[in-house]
């Protein structure tokens, strides 16, 4: 086999500051998006992830979405801050490179099967024995045990399975799953904590452990109270489209030159603010005004006086009035005004990336900013097998025993 051209890491990448993370390894043996973005967020604060990808299948990540030039661009976002390499742990080769990599990381991202890492030798057992400070983390779509747990898992099925689908939509309406990765990006999301939790663990501890996140479990955390409202109450949360059950008026008004807002009133002075700009306040006096689960049982009554005077006024004059008025609405955006909003801009959300592969690229920053070590993008996702004789090199292995691994197939 051919070894891949090499990819020289971009030279303003080491100029960058080395982040909070600096000094952790982590090994991102996961495919697409709940494990390597969770990954991807450790190496945006510095930590030195190393992707491991299937000689013949990458992570298919590579192959979603739209491309430019037969480059996946969501690899582009996936695989940032990432080196790269090339290795087939069902193979002998590739099962002792893999444990002399272990020795010498902090964690391990991994979302096989339950019971795959074991059959090839790779298990906790194995991997604690040649490093007792190792955090294996192991995202599925089920966790490691129970009825469901060999099934194949993935971010849809968490969206159905845990409510979420079921309370959204229209009333009237199917269940509503959607369009991007959610249930995923929550995952990567509790599964990046996880992986910091465990880490402080083994500060105090000095031995690491096994962390187990089912995919299906963050998602139904963050969709909030509805298994508590249920058990006490018997209360099983409807489809309402975009009112709320909790308050009102909240929901997407039409603008008179046909933009689309989005109006939120949680705060009970917030609603009261609403209904005297838009021109009817004896409303505030109606005894039902008072809760918001109040003005939710009459949200057809406020929809019909907010939607009315937005209706009657262009959208940049619906936002002045409702800034003016210390009143919650934002304009509902597509991508295009995400980038030219000059909110985003002030926060550098969406920043630019020098890429070897396709010049200057825009895409999504670090989640949040850190005032005395941040994180930063230091290079795009990078080809398959970019950095797999580099990182090799660095385990010591010489020029002939690269060649055998190559020949039996673990590269």
């Amino acid at each position: 086999m051919t070894a891949p051209s090499p990819t020289p890491v971009p030279a303003a990448a080491t100029a960058a500051a080395p982040g909070p993370l600096a000094g952790l390894r982590v090994l991102d043996l996961a495919t697409l998006f709940a494990g390597p973005l969770a990954a991807t967020m450790l190496g945006d604060f510095g930590a030195d992830v190393l992707k491991v990808e299937h000689p013949r299948r990458p992570d298919p990540s590579r192959g979603h979405g739209p491309a430019k030039d037969g480059i996946g661009l969501w690899w582009k976002l996936l695989g940032r801050n990432k080196r790269t390499m090339t290795l087939d742990l069902s193979t002998p080769g590739g099962q002792e490179v893999l444990l002399r990599l272990a020795a010498g990381s902090d964690v391990i991202i991994e979302n096989f099967r339950p019971g795959t890492l074991e059959k090839w030798g790779l298990g906790w057992a194995e991997l604690s024995a040649v490093n007792p400070r190792l955090v294996l983390t192991r995202v599925t779509g089920f966790g490691q045990f129970g009825p469901y747990a060999h099934r194949p898992g993935f971010g849809t099925l968490a969206e159905a399975m845990s409510g979420f689908a079921a309370m959204t939509g229209e009333p009237d309406g199917p269940p509503t799953l959607p369009p991007f990765g959610l249930a995923d990006s929550i995952a990567a999301l509790a599964t990046a904590y996880a992986v910091m939790a465990a880490l402080a663990g083994r500060d105090r501890s000095g031995a690491g452990q096994v962390v187990d996140l089912a995919i299906i479990e963050p998602i139904l955390t963050v969709l909030g109270p509805h298994p508590l409202w249920y058990d006490q109450l018997g209360y099983v949360q409807p489809r309402t489209g975009n009112r709320s059950t909790n308050n009102a008026p909240r929901n997407t008004y039409r603008s008179a030159d046909g933009r689309w807002l989005a109006v939120s009133t949680s705060a009970q002075s917030i609603a009261e603010r609403v209904v005297r700009l838009v021109g009817r306040p004896e409303l505030i006096d109606e005894p039902w005004f008072t809760t918001g689960s109040g003005r939710a049982a009459h949200a057809a009554v406020l929809d019909e006086a907010v939607g009315g005077w937005i209706a009657r006024h262009k959208a940049d004059e619906v936002v002045a009035a409702f800034e003016e008025a210390q009143a919650a609405v934002a304009p509902v955006y597509d991508v295009r005004d995400v980038l030219a909003d000059p909110q985003y801009a002030a926060l550098d959300t969406v920043t630019e990336v020098d890429d070897p592969d396709l010049g200057p690229l825009r895409m999504q920053n670090v989640l949040f900013r850190l005032s005395e070590t941040p994180g930063a993008i230091r290079w795009a996702g990078r080809s398959h097998g970019a950095d797999t004789e580099a990182v090799l090199a660095e385990l010591g292995l010489s020029g002939a025993e690269i060649d055998v691994l190559r020949t039996e197939g673990a590269l």
